[in-house]
């Protein structure tokens, strides 16, 4: 009796985490949206702007919605335009899927045209001056209803690139350079 009832236990936890291990398939396949769309928001914080685009469909990057993304995304200062990669778009597709939000990414800081950088760094902002935003490879973040530290820390998780914390001026970097984080 004894060996029956722990048999049943025993088939009862496997099936339990047979169930738990296919949920988590699942959650990690829709995080990846391999077919469908993928979509993104944003909010630029120093023009006003707002953008919600689907930027990629049925398996193909759509040019008018990159084109919009990459407006958005410019150097505010020059309002220099600059193609931002899709590697950037899809590590901030994983964030927002992995923060459960369909809130805009507040927009700190995206392109910025070599001579806005040169200032920025002039200035002792710690701006590096080889920044992989001069390269479209890089955002400054912050994303309303998640704290500061969530973003940081499952942008680190997902291990894609460069991840900055700044906590003072409320901000989260991150980059599709190599991994490094700071």
């Amino acid at each position: 009796m004894t060996s029956r009832r722990r048999f049943l236990k025993l088939g009862a936890k496997l099936s339990l985490l047979a169930v738990t291990a296919g949920a988590s398939r699942q959650a990690l396949a829709n995080s990846l949206n391999t077919a469908g769309e993928r979509r993104l928001s944003f909010y630029q914080t120093h023009t006003g702007e707002t953008l919600s685009t689907v930027y990629w469909a049925d398996g193909v990057y759509i040019p008018e919605s990159l084109a919009e993304v990459n407006r958005i995304l410019r150097d505010h200062r020059t309002g220099e335009v600059a193609p931002i990669r899709t590697e950037l778009l899809d590590l901030l597709h994983r964030l927002r899927s992995g923060l459960d939000t369909s809130q805009h990414f507040q927009i700190i800081s995206g392109y910025r045209s070599h001579g806005t950088n040169e200032m920025l760094a002039t200035r002792g902002r710690g701006v590096a001056t080889r920044s992989l935003h001069m390269e479209g490879m890089a955002v400054d973040i912050r994303v309303p209803g998640r704290d500061l530290k969530a973003v940081r820390d499952l942008a680190l998780t997902l291990g894609r690139g460069g991840v900055g914390y700044y906590p003072a001026p409320d901000f989260v970097h991150v980059d599709v350079g190599r991994v490094r984080h700071w």
